[in-house]
């Protein structure tokens, strides 16, 4: 999800300043009401994980350029599932950050591009999740098909906000479609594999925790409805 250098470029760019600090603030947002809820210590922690995880799919998972962008297994729903929106969102925009300034220079020009597709993402999954799972469900207790559900709406809204920064940058022309296409079908390969990272994670949370509360390091939800 890494768009290529030069795809926006120019005064367009301005649009990406925007937007990622649309979603920086809304994650400032969520980030407020989560202190409020589980204190800043728990917070701080699951972030910093989440931070670590996000950055090891960037640099240590293999990661291919194709197309537009790059595919890169960032294991979203299994962060949010495990530890709520608000560390997700952080350790998505951190991870980007700490690769860019410290591995991928060439990057960061386009940060705001990037922070935007995971940010945005997140927040779209964050609002299917209300509709994909029944209200009193706690997140280890959903099903395979739910976990999938979850897995399309997050590599879809991914692989949507590549191909709106993509045409945005270099239109409808037949070579810069070509390249959307084959990130897009790509990308979406990785459906397969993340629900079942996903139901890994899940089952060992059953198994190790027969109680309903969860520790300070996951998302209440998880563990109880």
């Amino acid at each position: 999800m890494h768009i290529e250098a030069g795809v926006v470029d120019g005064a367009k760019m301005l649009l990406s300043y925007g937007t990622g600090t649309a979603v920086i603030g809304a994650t400032a947002k969520v980030a407020w009401d989560n202190v409020k809820e589980y204190g800043a210590f728990s917070l701080i922690m699951k972030s910093i994980i989440a931070t670590i995880i996000v950055f090891s799919c960037f640099e240590v998972l293999p990661h291919y350029p194709i197309g537009v962008s790059e595919v890169h297994l960032i294991l979203g729903t299994t962060i949010f599932l495990v530890m709520g929106l608000a560390p997700a969102a952080i350790g998505l925009a951190m991870g980007l950050l700490i690769q860019g300034l410290f591995f991928a220079q060439f990057d960061l020009p386009q940060y705001g591009i990037n922070v935007t597709t995971l940010l945005a993402s997140m927040f779209i999954l964050n609002a299917a999740v209300k509709k994909i799972i029944p209200a009193g469900t706690a997140y280890k207790d959903i099903s395979y098909k739910q976990m999938l559900a979850m897995s399309i709406v997050w590599e879809g809204a991914i692989v949507s906000w590549v191909a709106f920064w993509a045409v945005y940058g270099q239109g409808f022309g037949a070579e810069n479609i070509e390249n959307i296409l084959s990130f897009g079908s790509a990308y979406m390969a990785v459906v397969i594999i993340e629900p079942l990272v996903d139901l890994a994670v899940l089952t060992a949370v059953k198994a190790y925790n027969k109680t309903n509360e969860c520790m300070i390091l996951f998302d209440k939800k998880l563990c109880k409805a």
